[in-house]
């Protein structure tokens, strides 16, 4: 349970799956997405800021957190968005909503919205993947999740400490209590086997319908990055292209911050984000 008291945790059933999801507040609407391995864990320390001005939902994406991991689908970013949508319409947001985004909830989150573009009231991107031109660093990760023989680390207690603390700048803010948490849903062979699938069976040539969609945005943006990043190393050249294509973007750049800025500076990213989405 979160340790919040503010913050309530529920389940809607979508497309026959059990999606998990921690909320808090009242008002127009805020969807958080989570990346990989992750999950609204994630947000945790985000969620009550927001809350003050707004009903905020953090969704586990089907095959992480406490949600159903399924076996019987193809992780692509259809059934994302397919579940996104149910999602929304199971807890009873058929309004326009500002959608915040994190790494793998870049892309699955801004594919739904670009299904769906009449939905989308504000735009918050963090460190997170926008077009379809990757890192090396980033190609490598996604063609070695498929690889038999190296795919299984990943998903292990091992792989998944690593992946954290890669994604922090400042080891002393990633608490082996955080680690635990994410490992956690992952603690069968079946999970692990879905958590690679949930990210290996992406069809990444939808990423151009991303590319395509954003420049007709006009909606406002905030960016919030770690510039220390050594999951997504071209993270800055991403939201500099993204202030190209949307002028209308604000940008807050955290220097001394990695991937997983939510752990290392979640007071300083609740303020910029509650202001952006009050």
């Amino acid at each position: 349970m979160s340790s919040d008291s503010r913050i309530h945790e529920g389940s809607v059933t979508v497309e026959g799956y059990e999606i998990h999801y921690r909320e808090a507040g009242e008002g127009p609407p805020v969807l958080l997405v989570h990346g990989w391995p992750t999950s609204s864990y994630l947000w945790r320390n985000i969620i009550p800021s927001l809350a003050e001005s707004r009903r905020v939902i953090a969704i586990d994406l089907p095959g992480f957190g406490r949600s159903d991991k399924p076996v019987d689908v193809t992780y692509n970013f259809d059934f994302y968005a397919t579940i996104l949508n149910g999602f929304l319409g199971g807890v009873g947001v058929d309004e326009r909503l500002g959608l915040a985004v994190h790494d793998l909830g870049g892309p699955v989150g801004m594919y739904w919205a670009s299904l769906h573009p009449g939905r989308l009231e504000r735009l918050a991107l963090l460190n997170t993947l926008v077009y379809p031109e990757m890192s090396l660093t980033a190609r490598a990760f996604l063609w070695s999740v498929n690889v038999p023989g190296i795919r299984g680390f990943y998903a292990g207690r091992l792989g998944l400490g690593m992946t954290m603390r890669l994604g922090i700048n400042d080891p002393a803010r990633l608490g082996d209590d955080v680690v635990e948490n994410v490992r956690a849903p992952f603690d069968d062979r079946q999970s692990r086997d879905v958590l690679l699938r949930a990210i290996g069976e992406l069809d990444m040539e939808k990423m151009e319908v991303i590319e395509e969609w954003l420049p007709t945005l006009d909606v406002p943006v905030q960016i919030v990055y770690g510039t220390k990043d050594r999951i997504l190393p071209c993270v800055t050249k991403t939201m500099e292209r993204v202030q190209s294509d949307l002028p209308q973007t604000k940008v807050h750049s955290l220097e001394d911050c990695g991937h997983f800025l939510q752990e290392e500076r979640p007071q300083e990213i609740a303020e910029v984000l509650a202001g952006f989405f009050e």
